[in-house]
């Protein structure tokens, strides 16, 4: 291929009407504002760039198994850190910014300031793991290959893309035509790089076992189906001296193990078997770390705060179907849930109750909408509850000299509002004589204890619920069907939302197989406010459109609000090092490494 000069290129594309806009080559994009690191930077500040490389981190996952060696379709259940080693993509985010990349696979990007597009300049030095080069060919077939053939969510957050050009063999261009997404060239950056020369001759959608060509910093060395996998630090990988990967990938081996049982696993971690635990269970953060190895310094415990928001962990219930497509009735399934007795009985009061879809930062909702946030809802206060302008929604509570027998009474009042009524000691539908009667499908069995006790507070109100533990294939499957009544669920969220709120969010998303609105949200004021998430100009703007979103999906009811940590509460084995200085982002095991 005949590569012209760029400024070849830039007359081409003026004269042909595709660049009306003046765009300087960066280093990195920020959001909102400017990068914090300079063209010349040589590390970020939160690694430790003098890290020794080499030794092995042992990790566990409690799952029953994988079946696939593709992360990125809909078919078949992936191996743990696949995306996360394996890939890499065309810019890397910073973890103590709010939303900024710079350049890994690309070397520079130009866009102009209104993003209409965006042009990757390749590193003529970037190579697959088969070393041969990325080019800008990769790059286009990547789009088109996740958008034709990989998971539904590929779909959603590139869909504004309108054109893709390969102007040379190291310069590609992204297209946008009408659109106010900031977000794109970022999301764009953030695109795992596939090589086109191995998935032409094979079958991208079929989930299997055969090892693929990658482009990250480790590749697969071994694995047993189901029961582990091991990446090796590619000894040849093109990037391990560039800034953005000073301090990092450490290990020289990453291993997986696969328990199908939490306490199992447990057990396995204190007894030696892998070398690193973030721990979820309050109980056994605890009680659970007992013994020699803790007591002789082998293992070492740490609650590690963070400033990143923690989303949304709640039980997800599916509006699509009866009785949760009752908003009343959602509404009052919430008054049996008592977190404050969970809390001290079950958790050591470690947690706090989750107030808001993007808890623990400040674009989380709170009193009454006032200033721009108003202006943002005013024109759908026809359509929004009351509520969502004169009350400031908090979860029911068992504070305050509130008791749950008074909750209880409250949950009858709204199902009785919502044209339920109690029948030889069951709640049914008045109309219909229809059971309120569901399922809570769980994938792990911890959870039990927090269920059951929700489960006895509704039979007091004569609502059957059954909780059923299912193994991971079928709850993956089961979810991405839509085949469920109520699951517990989880939201994460970052500190810049954007294109992910169509996945979470989106009524076009409601019936999309494999979609992320898990929830059933079809709702045109979401969708009108999504928008203006995704299309905020400045940072005050995403604050503002991000706080009235998550106002109208509180008083949605969609969902029971469960609790958060603004600390990682973790344990790994004393050979293990980690930098004195953790960024807003909290732990990343890409920055640790083995002490020598």
């Amino acid at each position: 291929m005949i590569r012209f000069s760029q400024t070849v290129i830039t007359l081409f594309l003026l004269l042909t009407g595709t660049a009306l806009h003046a765009a300087e080559a960066v280093h990195g994009l920020a959001m909102h504002g400017a990068p914090k690191y300079s063209p010349d930077f040589k590390h970020f500040d939160y690694v430790n760039p003098d890290a020794p490389k080499g030794g092995t981190l042992r990790l566990s996952i409690v799952a029953n198994g994988y079946d696939s060696l593709n992360p990125f379709v809909l078919k078949g259940v992936s191996a743990a850190g696949l995306q996360t080693y394996a890939y890499d993509s065309l810019l890397t985010e910073s973890a103590d910014e709010p939303f900024t990349m710079y350049g890994l696979i690309a070397e520079s990007l130009e866009t102009p300031e209104d993003r209409s597009y965006v042009t990757f300049h390749i590193r003529p030095e970037a190579r697959f793991s088969d070393g041969q080069p990325i080019t800008a060919e990769d790059v286009a077939y990547t789009f088109h290959l996740l958008i034709d053939k990989g998971h539904p969510f590929f779909r959603n957050y590139y869909g504004e893309v309108k054109d893709v050009k390969v102007l040379d063999r190291l310069t590609v261009r992204f297209d946008f035509g009408d659109t106010r997404n900031r977000e794109l060239p970022l999301i764009l950056g953030q695109m795992p790089i596939l090589p086109k020369h191995y998935w032409e001759k094979h079958d991208f959608q079929e989930s299997g076992l055969t090892i693929p060509v990658t482009s990250g910093p480790y590749t697969i060395e071994k694995f047993e189906a189901g029961r582990s996998i091991t990446y090796k630090r590619n000894p040849d990988y093109w990037a391990q001296d560039l800034p953005v990967n000073v301090g990092r990938n450490n290990f020289d081996e990453i291993r997986y193990d696969y328990y199908s049982d939490d306490t199992v696993a447990l057990e396995a971690f204190k007894a030696g078997n892998y070398d690193f635990r973030l721990e979820s269970s309050a109980k056994n953060w605890a009680t659970g770390y007992t013994g020699d190895a803790l007591s002789s310094g082998r293992i070492v415990k740490e609650a590690i705060p963070h400033g990143r928001p923690v989303g949304m962990q709640a039980f997800a219930m599916n509006s699509r179907r009866f009785p949760f497509d009752n908003p009343k009735v959602r509404e009052a399934l919430a008054y049996g849930f008592d977190f404050n007795w969970a809390n001290q009985n079950l958790f050591y009061g470690q947690y706090t109750r989750t107030q808001s879809y993007f808890e623990n930062s400040e674009l989380a909702s709170s009193g009454l909408p006032q200033g721009e946030e108003l202006k943002l809802l005013e024109p759908y206060r026809d359509q929004l509850p009351p509520e969502v302008f004169n009350k400031e929604y908090h979860p029911p509570s068992t504070t305050g000299g509130t008791t749950l027998r008074d909750n209880l009474r409250t949950a009858m009042k709204l199902l009785r509002e919502a044209g339920f009524e109690v029948r030889n000691g069951k709640m049914v539908e008045k109309s219909s004589g229809r059971p309120l009667k569901f399922e809570i499908m769980l994938a792990q069995k911890t959870f039990e204890r927090v269920v059951l006790p929700f489960k006895n507070n509704l039979a007091k109100l004569g609502i059957d619920v059954e909780v059923r533990q299912v193994d991971t294939s079928q709850y993956i499957r089961r979810l991405r069907s839509f085949d469920f009544d109520m699951v517990v669920s989880s939201f994460p969220q970052s500190d810049s939302p954007g294109n992910e709120q169509r996945d979470y969010w989106y009524s076009a998303n409601a019936n999309e197989p494999g979609s992320r609105n898990i929830l059933g949200v079809d709702s045109p004021v979401v969708d009108d406010l999504v928008a203006k998430v995704i299309q905020a100009p400045d940072r005050q703007a995403l604050v503002d459109s991000t706080r009235a979103l998550d106002r109208v999906l509180l008083w949605g009811h969609y969902v029971i609000p469960q609790w958060y940590l603004a600390v990682d509460r973790v344990a790994y084995r004393n050979k293990l090092a980690r930098p004195s200085n953790t960024p807003k982002n909290g732990i990343d095991l890409s920055r640790w490494w083995v002490k020598p």
